[in-house]
Order: C-alpha cells, then sequence, then structure tokens
C-alpha cells in the first residue's frame, strides 16, 4: 500500500464543499477524501491534489482525512484537519416597490452574524450600492425607473467570514408614459392612444373608463387601438407601462369626448300646408344640429340650429327625406334614422264641371302631384254625393235638379291620406223638368198647355213637335200658349226649363192631335130631281165625312169613308144650307160650312107633244111653279131644236124640223148658268 498522505491545508470556499490540498504519495494512483460530522461521513475519490468533497452541510465543522490508494491498497487515514464549511447563500426575495426602489429580503442563514448585500445596473453603469446589516430585508431607492439591476448578498459569521453568495437581477418598475395623446376616429367610433415610449417598459395598457364602463387594450407598441366607443359619452384615457417588475403609475386621465349620437324621438309636422317643422331630443354632448331635407326631385336644404327644432318650407304632393345630425368638436354624429314624410297631394286645380243631364254632371280636373285617389264630393240638396276615382274626372249622377252645390274635389295619397284643405266649388245643376199637367184648346189653332212649376228664375219653353214642323211657346209662369197649329196634325207636346245652370231634361211628351182640315174645294152636282152628288177634296187628317144639307123641307144627310157622297131625297127648287163634318180617326171633329145650294126647278109634268104641220110640232107642259121658265129641247138625227117660251106660258112651238127623223123632247127648267138640265123624263116624236 502507499504512504500516508499529509495534508497541507484544508478549506471551504462553498456552504457545500472543502477543498484539501496535499503533497503527493509516490505509487499512490487515486486518493480518497473523507469528511466525517459525527457519525456521518462523506467520501470522495480524486486523482490528485487539490481535491473537493462536496455534499456537505453548510457552516459545519468536519474532520478531514487523505487516504492513498494503489494496486496494493489503501493507505492508513492522514492525521485529520477540522475545517467549518462557510455559510450558507441567503435566499432572496427580490421585488421592485416603485419605478425608483428595489426592495430585498431573506430568511435567516444558520450561523449567521450578518450579511451583506450589493447593488447595481446590470449593463455596469453608475456605482455599485452595497449595504451590510443584520436584517433580513432591507430597500435600495433613488434608483433609475425601468432599469434592470444586479443584486448579490451574503452572510458571514461571528469571525466575519463570508458564505456563499446569492446573484437576482432585478428590473425596477417603468416610469409612467409622457405625452399622451388620442386620435379619435368619428367615423369608426375608436380612439388610437399613443405616447412616448418609457425606459424598460415591456408592454402597456389603455385604460377608457366612463362611468362603470371600462375598455382596454394592452400593447407592447407605444400606440393603442381602442374600438367600439360609444356615442355621447366621455371617456378618461389613462396609460400604464409593465415590465417584469410591476407596473407604472397611471398617466394622467386624459379627456374624451366622442361624436354625439344620432338624434332620435325625431317628429316631422305640417303645421300649416306649406311648413314643415322637424323636431328631435336633445342629443348628450351635442354643439348644434344641421338637418337635411331632400325632397323626391333631387332638390336638397339644409338648417343649422343650436336648438331641437327646425322650419321648412314644403309644397305639396312630395316626399321628402330627413335626416338629422349633431355635431361637436369630435366631429359629426352618426346617421341615424332617415325619415321619408309625404305631404299632402295637392288640391286638384283646372276645375271643369259640365252637365250631363239635370241630375248628373261630369267633374273633369288636371291631375295633380302626389295624388294615388281623388276623392269627389258634391254637398247640397237633402244628402251628400261621393265619387273615387283613380282618374282625373267623374261623374257625379243622382243629384237633386235645380239645386245648388259645393263641389268638392279631394286629393288621396296613401302615405298622408286626404288633403282637406281643397277649397269647394259652387254649382248649380240644372232645372227640374216640368210636368205638363192639361192641354186644352183656345181655338182652332190655339192650344194652352199647362205645367207644375217647380223652378226658381227658370223660363219654360214648350215644344209642340210634329211631322208639320216646330211649334213653340215661353213663358216664367206655368201656361203659355200654342199658335197657329195646323189643323189635321199629331204633335207631341213637351216642356223644358232654362235657367243660367243650364237646361233640364224634356218633359214626358204629352200627345196632341189638331182636328182635320175642312176640304177646300165642294162641288155640288145634282143628278136627279130628288138626288145630288157631292164631292170635295181631301181633307187632312180626316178620315171620314160627314154632308148634311138641310132646308125647311128636310134634311140629305151622308157619312163617308170617300170623298164624295150622293145624297136622295132632295126637294126640287128648294134652298139648302150645306155643312160638312171631318172627323179624325180619334174622333176629333172640324165642322165646315160652305156656300148655301139651291135644287134646280121642278120638272114640268103633263108634257105633250102637237104636230103643228109636217115640219113644226108644239110641245105643252104643266109648270110646277108659274114663274119657273122652261125650256124645250127637240134632239134627232137631222138636227137639235130647241123653244123657249114667253114667261107665264106652258108651250112653245118648234118649227123647220127636218121630216122622216126621230127626235127625244125634254121639257126642263132654264138654269141660270150651269149646263142644262138633263134629268127630266123625255118624250120621243116621230
Amino acid at each position: 500500500a502507499p504512504d500516508i498522505p499529509v495534508i497541507d491545508q484544508a478549506y471551504s470556499k462553498l456552504s457545500n464543499s472543502i477543498t484539501v490540498e496535499w503533497r503527493a504519495v509516490p505509487g499512490a494512483t487515486n486518493y480518497i477524501l473523507t469528511a466525517q460530522d459525527g457519525d456521518s461521513f462523506v467520501e470522495t475519490m480524486v486523482k490528485n491534489s487539490p481535491g473537493t468533497v462536496t455534499g456537505l452541510k453548510p457552516a459545519t465543522l468536519y474532520r478531514i482525512t487523505v487516504r492513498s490508494i494503489n494496486s496494493g491498497g489503501k493507505s492508513q487515514p492522514s492525521p485529520f484537519r477540522k475545517v467549518n464549511t462557510v455559510l450558507a447563500a441567503p435566499i432572496l426575495s427580490v421585488r421592485s416597490l416603485s419605478c425608483d426602489s428595489i426592495a430585498v429580503s431573506w430568511k435567516a442563514v444558520h450561523m449567521a452574524a450578518g450579511f451583506s448585500v450589493s447593488l447595481m445596473r446590470s449593463d455596469g453603469l453608475g456605482r455599485m450600492l452595497k449595504q451590510n446589516t443584520t436584517n433580513t430585508s432591507l430597500i435600495f431607492t433613488n434608483l433609475d425607473p425601468g432599469t434592470l439591476y444586479t443584486i448579490k448578498a451574503y452572510a458571514w459569521n461571528a469571525n466575519g467570514m463570508p458564505g456563499d453568495d446569492f446573484t437576482y437581477n432585478q428590473r425596477t418598475s417603468p416610469n409612467a408614459p409622457v405625452d399622451v395623446k388620442v386620435a379619435f376616429n368619428s367615423g369608426a367610433l375608436r380612439a388610437v392612444v399613443s405616447w412616448m415610449p418609457t425606459e424598460g417598459a415591456l408592454t402597456y395598457s389603455v385604460t377608457v373608463s366612463s362611468g362603470l364602463l371600462k375598455l382596454r387594450c394592452n400593447t407592447s407598441s407605444a400606440s393603442c387601438m381602442v374600438p367600439s366607443l360609444q356615442c355621447s359619452s366621455e371617456y378618461y384615457v389613462s396609460v400604464t407601462a409593465y415590465n417584469d417588475a410591476g407596473s407604472s403609475e397611471p398617466t394622467d386621465a386624459v379627456s374624451l369626448k366622442t361624436i354625439p349620437c344620432a338624434p332620435v324621438n325625431i317628429s316631422i309636422e305640417e303645421d300649416e300646408p306649406g311648413h314643415l317643422l322637424v323636431s328631435w331630443s336633445s342629443v348628450s354632448l351635442g354643439r348644434y344640429y344641421v338637418v337635411f331635407v331632400k325632397s323626391d326631385d333631387g332638390l336638397e336644404v339644409h338648417c343649422n340650429t343650436s336648438y331641437t327644432q327646425c322650419h321648412f318650407q314644403s309644397d305639396c304632393g312630395f316626399t321628402y327625406f330627413i335626416s338629422v345630425f349633431a355635431y361637436n368638436k369630435a366631429g359629426q354624429s352618426p346617421l341615424g334614422d332617415v325619415f321619408n314624410y309625404t305631404t299632402a297631394p295637392c288640391c286638384p286645380s283646372d276645375f271643369r264641371a259640365v252637365f250631363i243631364s239635370s241630375d248628373t254632371v261630369r267633374i273633369s280636373w288636371a291631375p295633380v302631384r302626389g295624388a294615388d285617389l281623388y276623392e269627389t264630393r258634391a254637398a247640397g240638396g237633402s244628402a251628400e254625393v261621393l265619387c273615387r276615382d283613380t282618374a282625373t274626372a267623374c261623374t257625379l249622377s243622382a243629384l237633386q235638379c235645380s239645386t245648388p252645390y259645393n263641389i268638392t274635389v279631394f286629393s288621396f295619397s296613401e302615405a298622408r291620406g286626404t288633403n282637406t284643405s281643397c277649397a269647394p266649388q259652387h254649382v248649380a245643376t240644372a232645372p227640374c223638368s216640368p210636368e205638363i199637367k192639361n192641354i186644352s184648346k183656345e181655338g182652332l189653332s190655339v192650344i194652352s198647355v199647362q205645367w207644375q212649376p217647380n223652378n226658381e228664375e227658370a223660363m219654360y219653353v214648350v215644344t209642340a213637335r210634329g211631322e208639320a214642323g216646330l211649334w213653340h211657346c215661353t213663358s216664367t209662369r206655368n201656361s203659355c200658349t200654342l199658335m197657329d197649329l195646323p189643323c189635321g196634325s199629331a204633335f207631341s207636346v213637351s216642356a223644358i226649363a232654362r235657367s243660367p245652370a243650364g237646361q233640364s231634361l224634356p218633359s214626358y211628351s204629352i200627345p196632341l192631335e189638331t182636328a182635320p182640315c175642312c176640304p177646300n174645294d165642294l162641288i155640288l152636282t145634282q143628278v136627279t130631281q130628288s138626288v145630288t152628288n157631292i164631292s170635295w177634296s181631301a181633307g187632312r187628317g180626316a178620315q171620314t165625312y160627314v154632308t148634311t144639307l138641310e132646308s125647311q123641307k128636310g134634311q140629305a144627310k151622308c157619312h163617308t169613308l170617300q170623298t164624295c157622297c150622293l145624297l136622295g131625297c132632295i126637294t126640287c127648287g128648294t134652298n139648302y144650307t150645306v155643312s160638312l163634318r171631318a172627323i179624325s180617326e180619334t174622333g176629333l171633329t172640324s165642322s165646315c160650312t160652305y156656300q148655301g145650294y139651291s135644287s134646280s126647278a121642278c120638272c114640268p109634268s103633263g108634257v105633250k107633244l102637237y104636230r103643228l104641220s109636217n115640219t113644226g110640232i108644239r110641245v105643252f107642259w104643266r109648270a110646277s111653279d108659274e114663274t119657273i121658265n122652261y125650256n124645250a129641247d127637240l134632239r134627232g138625227s137631222k138636227g137639235n131644236f130647241s123653244c123657249t117660251p114667253s114667261s107665264g106660258l106652258s108651250h112653245c112651238d118648234i118649227t123647220k124640223i127636218p121630216c122622216g127623223d126621230v127626235y127625244t123632247v125634254v121639257v126642263a127648267p132654264v138654269t141660270d148658268k150651269g149646263p142644262k138640265l138633263t134629268f127630266c123624263p123625255k118624250k120621243i116624236y116621230s
């Protein structure tokens, strides 16, 4: 075995180890270091000197021995040395109390009589601060904010022997940022907060508070965007810097007033036609308001006011789009609700009323802006007449005739309703149709017509209409007379009423027939001594005729459809009155009188012929009246002969008659005019 080593020295630099130095032993390949503390020990094998035994307890007295080893075995332990391990290092707890101070604390160290703590900037700038203390804590002040410091501490024992040291890097908390600025984006309702970077700050926190509401924004840069701000709000903005040591004091709050909210409770009223009143509720933080009014034709106007209402001129039938904005230094409020207001449609113009009849009027007007529907209302009489239509014309029927009406055309729109400000038009209906009560004949061609007057200030016109033409009469009363109506004609009689308002419908027609016309020509021809033929021209309107010959001796009458008639039982030599009645199909009669008629004188009786000679003859007769003159006619193939006796004689002679012939002899009364009578009895003479 090798020789026993001799320890030159043994010492402790660390609290868990002791270093031993010895002289080398020839032939030794290894050495065993032993540290014994009472019954426990720690061994370590090393190659050569010096060697260190580790795993020891701090501040403990150990007996140190060394043995050499080779292949032959181990030597005996060397004489021991007593060595104390140094004190353990204090375990520091370090924190930055503020931006310029660091607090250091530790637990008590076994066998420590005091402690030494030093502090220095980690970048080597500045001086080192060192403090010795018997306490277990201390505070370094007047440090640089946000700066990394290296802190070293160790304990020493009663002999002043220092123990292990403990190193700790600690940064002071940052200083509060400066030059805080707030840029507000009114359109996006967000703010960008910026500041000057502060030394040692790793991150920043921006706090935006308004009442109980707090918004935060964290960033590592020198600006931060805070979204979702509320309108009409005042926020207080502060910035706090952070690093691993803690936070700075928040900056002084910067006031941020956002844009005002869009005005609400907007009401639009047309306080009078042509004037719009726009009002709204006051908006917090709003300094003034601008109202924009744009009509549907593209024209836009605006009103700038610090009050909560604005007046605008408006036109009928327009739709206005209205928006209200509030303003302050931050900018314009967001766009709120856009209201549209449609004014009442315009009142119809170019009003025209045309009467179709006395109870029907057609109303027309020019179309107006904004009207979807028109309502025509006629007020007057006992009832109100309504008409609704989308067209610009309306026919009002069932009106009362001869009545003044107030006719109003109202325009209507679905958005606004009816424009009730339209002025009425005064229209009077045409007169009522008169009712013919009676038609009476005042004369041959004179007809009186009576009616019921049912209008005020009306002129009545009566018309008789027939194939013969038109006849009129007028009156403002209840009757008038039709003059010079032709006979034998059929008429339809009607009446109308006229006034400045128009003309009534015609009354119901009353048929009228005038008496038939008397024949213009009447001819009486005596056919025989007791038969007379009467003929006449046709009388217009007559269907049958009754002719009468009347004398003191009697009457002869004939009723016929023809225009001639034979009357018998005529007394010769008698004066007759001649009358004719023309009778229409309906029984109307015209009595016609004519010049008197005298029947021819009576034919003589007892006619006898006496031969005077071969060439002469005497004719005898008995006269019916001695005052009558007679004429005798002798007619034969060889000639005609006649004789007329002197007055009072009842015979005459005819001479120079050719012999050998047959003659017809007629004795007839002599007439003043006209042809000779041929109906007296004839005698044959050879």
